[in-house]
């Protein structure tokens, strides 16, 4: 039976990617885009099962009217799928008022105005699925990335609640969590930059070296990923995807566990 799949960010990247594999297999699709004209193609190609609609995830009232507008069109939305948003790339000291509220505001804001949008309809159908794009900076951390890690990690604990929230109500939810795919994410339209201060050079220069080692996962293998994600009957909470991102959560948390369990006592104590 065909769904309907609500997707922000389609215009391109992973969003573009899902968009058409979804349509591809018959499910309906209502691809939020912040330009319509980036999917004149399949407008053409899928007439009958493809809504696009103009939408800013930023606007908490038009995500709200874009939620609607879908449900009224095909009578019901299965999934929503949480892709928009964009990086940064800035030390902390770099940072600026703007950089941050930015990057919450979309990355953060935008994917809690869709949910809180699509909450009443799921709850009503009594089932649903919320699929929220993360990424392996929601689990770990780099050098220069910490506005987006922070956006992500307030992500993670963000939708990580509302599963547990929402499990009564027949809605499932998944984190997905990404490492390095060549989704174009370090061009000039998914990212953003501080100005730089020239102390650290040297970390910038070590960052784009491994940025450009680490961004090689191919975004198309991720298809059937999500496709099977969608068609599950117990999706997991989180989901990684990339070769690289198992091994490099593993480590993280392995060091987390070595360092709090040396620091037991000390924890212990503090307890009165």
């Amino acid at each position: 039976m065909a769904k309907t799949i609500f997707i922000t960010g389609a215009s391109r990247g992973f969003g573009r990617i899902w968009a058409e594999a979804f349509l591809q297999r018959g499910d309906n699709v209502v691809a939020a885009v912040r330009n319509p004209e980036t999917l004149t193609d399949l407008r053409k190609e899928f007439s009958s099962n493809l809504l696009v609609l103009k939408l800013d995830v930023t606007d908490k009232k038009a995500s709200f009217e874009a939620i609607d507008v879908a449900k009224k069109h095909f009578g019901r939305i299965d999934v929503l799928i949480n892709n928009a948003g964009f990086g940064h790339i800035g030390a902390v000291e770099e940072l600026n008022e703007q950089d941050f509220r930015s990057q919450f505001e979309t990355n953060v804001l935008g994917s809690l105005w869709t949910i809180q949008a699509v909450l009443p309809t799921m709850r009503a159908q009594n089932s649903g699925q919320i699929i929220q794009l993360s990424s392996a900076l929601g689990l770990n951390t780099v050098s220069l990335m910490g506005l987006y890690s922070a956006s992500k990690f307030a992500v993670e604990g963000l939708t990580e609640t509302l599963a547990g929230e929402v499990s009564g109500f027949g809605i499932k939810v998944t984190i997905l969590e990404p490492g390095g795919f060549s989704t174009g994410f370090f061009g000039t339209n998914s990212l953003a930059l501080s100005e730089s201060i020239p102390a650290y050079n040297d970390v910038r220069k070590a960052f784009y070296e491994q940025a450009n080692e680490l961004d090689s996962g191919k975004p198309e293998a991720t298809v059937q990923a999500i496709l099977g994600l969608v068609d599950s009957e117990n999706p997991p909470l989180r989901l990684l995807l990339g070769k690289t991102t198992y091994p490099w959560v593993k480590y993280t948390y392995e060091e987390r566990l070595k360092t709090w369990e040396s620091w037991q006592d000390v924890s212990v104590a503090a307890h009165g």
